[in-house]
């Protein structure tokens, strides 16, 4: 059985080293999101540095899930002290228990509250695409698909829960997102 993948990347307004309260809450709220949505129905795994620590996104050994890397329009740092992002990599088993995950609890808390922490962009924030039960995504696949997204739209190689496929590549929704059926394309 095919699993969900997951990519979501967002350019912080400040560095995660910035001392500001902003920052630190953002960061407080973040180990709390990924304690409970990694206890959520569905969920299955998501990338963590191989040896826990915290710094730089860019010189952490991620394990199976590759070499860290970001879209082309990341502007802002790469060190411990400059980077200004937030990129998640996980894995579900399909889009209900995520939807439910993401827009439920804590999450859907941080959610209302992005915009304090993020910067406004015309760039996608997340997108799913389906993987065989036995592969690992990368980051580099989550990128190319984030990209492959906001160049092209929600297709099945790379969409969102409003315009969403089935494993075999069939239009699908959730109950209650979305456009009507006869208008999912």
């Amino acid at each position: 059985m095919p699993h969900l993948a997951l990519y979501t990347f967002g350019v912080l307004k400040s560095p995660l080293a910035d001392p500001a309260p902003l920052t630190r809450e953002f960061y407080d709220i973040g180990e709390a999101v990924y304690r409970k949505i990694s206890q959520h129905p569905g969920y299955l795994a998501h990338a963590e540095a191989a040896d826990g620590d915290r710094g730089s996104h860019f010189d952490l050994d991620w394990g199976a899930w590759g070499e860290f890397t970001v879209p082309t329009w990341y502007g802002k740092g790469r060190t411990a002290e400059t980077t200004a992002l937030a990129a998640t990599l996980s894995l579900w088993t399909d889009l209900r228990p995520a939807f439910d995950a993401i827009y439920t609890g804590l999450h859907r808390e941080a959610l209302n509250r992005r915009y304090d922490w993020f910067e406004r962009t015309e760039h996608p924030t997340y997108v799913f695409w389906w993987v065989s039960d036995d592969v690992i995504p990368t980051w580099q696949d989550g990128v190319s698909r984030l990209e492959h997204l906001h160049d092209h739209g929600s297709a099945p190689h790379a969409f969102t829960f409003h315009r969403s496929f089935a494993p075999g590549g069939t239009p699908t929704r959730i109950k209650g997102i979305g456009p009507k059926s006869d208008q999912v394309r």
